[in-house]
């Protein structure tokens, strides 16, 4: 009797292992009706920095979705990062702006990230800062 309650338990963990949902035609009504942001670029390579002096980057974006964008919080990976965003909805075919400034307090390379949360499909977008501090 344990070996069958083990083959049934067996059973549906295979079964959920191999589940797959099914692809979404892209007519959904909520999707369709998201916002969407229309990035130029993602990822800002600084190069090479002078350690101590903060470099920033402004990242902009277009809503190419149907309603207005809303941002309603930025991150950073860590305190060595300042996020600055706009504020305001972004009507769609508007444009906006994420602005990371790096510190530059320590030396050596750094790959930093700023996560954006808004109204879009997934309810947030990853963008990427990097470079190399060296000495003055």
């Amino acid at each position: 009797m344990k070996k069958l309650g083990v083959l049934v338990v067996m059973f549906f963990v295979s079964a959920a292992c191999f589940a797959q949902v099914a692809a979404s035609s892209g007519n959904d009504a909520g999707a369709s009706n998201m916002a969407v942001f229309g990035w130029e670029s993602a990822v800002h390579d600084f190069g090479k920095i002078k350690q101590g002096v903060p470099v920033s980057h402004e990242f902009t974006f277009t809503n190419t979705g149907k309603t207005p964008l809303v941002i309603t919080n930025v991150q950073a990976s860590c305190g060595c990062t300042t996020p600055a965003w706009s504020k305001d909805p972004i009507p769609p075919g508007g444009q906006g702006f994420i602005k990371a400034t790096y510190n530059a307090a320590a030396m050596g390379g750094f790959n930093k990230t700023v996560t954006v949360m808004a109204n879009v499909e997934n309810g947030f977008k990853q963008l990427s800062i990097k470079g190399e501090v060296v000495q003055e």
